[in-house]
């Protein structure tokens, strides 16, 4: 049997298939979300201890340049923390300098006390407070915290997006 045959047989049996480039398109989800921070044992306290957040703590040390920790969030989503020295590296871009206005991460509640709450318990932990929960001028209600990398967290209260839970 010639190698055409042979070819175009097993396309037709569906045992082969060929995509071109252009039919692979990025579907709309996100799975992990990474932090670059300065100290990562810091930062794992913060989120783990702090706020809560399941983890099986720092993994990956047996490699250079591989200490990690991964949260586990809903629906499959994770949050990694990641020495920024680390990200650079592994991107092939020079490290920068942090700036907090880059990116918020947004945490929904259900109720106005439950953005008091959160904000008070990442003040515990050792957020700094960027704003104080206050009224929105879109109707709802939340305040921003800063974790100890400088990365901004805003917790909302908005009667639109409640959470299911």
């Amino acid at each position: 049997m010639n190698t055409r045959i042979f070819v175009f047989s097993l396309v037709f049996l569906g045992l082969v298939s060929f995509h071109h480039t252009s039919d692979i398109k990025m579907k709309p989800r996100i799975s992990i979300i990474t932090l670059g921070v300065d100290d990562l044992e810091r930062s794992l306290a913060f989120y783990r201890d702090g706020l809560g957040l399941p983890t099986k703590g720092i993994i990956g040390q047996e490699f250079e340049r591989g200490a990690v920790a991964f949260f586990d969030l809903r629906n499959g989503l994770k949050l990694a923390i990641w020495p920024r020295k680390n990200i650079a590296w592994d991107a092939g871009i020079a490290e920068a300098a942090p700036a907090a206005t880059e990116l918020t991460l947004g945490y929904n509640v259900r109720t106005r006390e439950e953005v008091d709450a959160v904000i008070e318990q990442a003040r515990k932990a050792g957020a700094r407070i960027a704003r104080k929960p206050h009224d929105t001028f879109w109707g709802g209600y939340a305040g921003y915290f800063q974790d100890p990398d400088g990365h901004l967290w805003e917790v909302a209260w908005n009667p639109q997006m409640l959470p299911e839970d």
